[in-house]
């Protein structure tokens, strides 16, 4: 299969395009980003975009890819709700509408997050903002769209942009796991769920971490 990946330079897409260049059943990476990567692999491509509302203009480059992993967000630490949802809505929606519009077999992975709201009227701003994208993404004509709601990531062997506090979390994973078992997964266990998703299909559109170890393990 041939994939996009967003947010390549952050925790989860950095460990979604690791696990997908070691999968023998990815042939082809495309990374979408603001900044080239400093990585090199022959399955590798990368698509400089300064701004993601400017997508429509690189459509070309968009054609004949089977799925986008779309990992880019951001923190909605010290943001209002309209300025997360400027960050969060109308950052990934508009660009999951341009893809669907020239390819409407893709199948589009979002990466929400634990405890996201699905009914838009919850107290907590992040988890509204979140439910409401992924609301609005599964109306999209794609093939298939899956929202993933990990929880605490276990990153991969060779990741670099893992924050201190995530150093902690992963060093002290084996009480995490006996203390929180339904919120703990690893970055390879989200990586092979997502292509696994692509693959053959699962019969859920929001993948909570149970899910999300299920589909990894097909």
């Amino acid at each position: 299969m041939k994939i996009i990946i967003t947010g390549a330079t952050g925790l989860v897409g950095e460990g979604v395009l690791l696990v997908s260049l070691q999968n023998p059943d990815v042939k082809e990476i495309l990374v979408i980003g603001r900044k080239l990567l400093n990585r090199k692999h022959h399955k590798l491509k990368e698509l400089i975009v300064k701004d993601f509302s400017e997508i429509k203009n690189y459509l070309d480059e968009l054609r004949g890819y089977d799925a986008c992993f779309f990992c880019a967000g951001v923190s909605s630490v010290r943001e209002t709700e309209e300025s997360f949802t400027k960050k969060t809505y109308q950052f990934v929606v508009p660009f999951a509408e341009a893809l669907s519009r020239i390819n409407s077999s893709m199948t589009f992975i979002y990466v929400s997050g634990n405890r996201t709201d699905s009914t838009e009227q919850g107290k907590v701003m992040w988890a509204r903002v979140k439910g409401r994208t992924e609301n609005a993404l599964i109306k999209l004509p794609f093939k298939a769209v899956y929202n993933f709601r990990p929880g605490f990531m276990r990153p991969v062997k060779g990741q670099q942009n893992v924050r201190f506090i995530y150093r902690v979390f992963d060093a002290l994973a084996p009480l995490w796991y006996i203390v929180f078992p339904g919120w703990i997964c690893t970055m390879q266990e989200v990586g092979s769920a997502m292509i696994n998703c692509v693959a053959k299909g699962y019969n859920k559109s929001i993948l909570e971490v149970k899910d999300i170890k299920t589909v990894a393990a097909l």
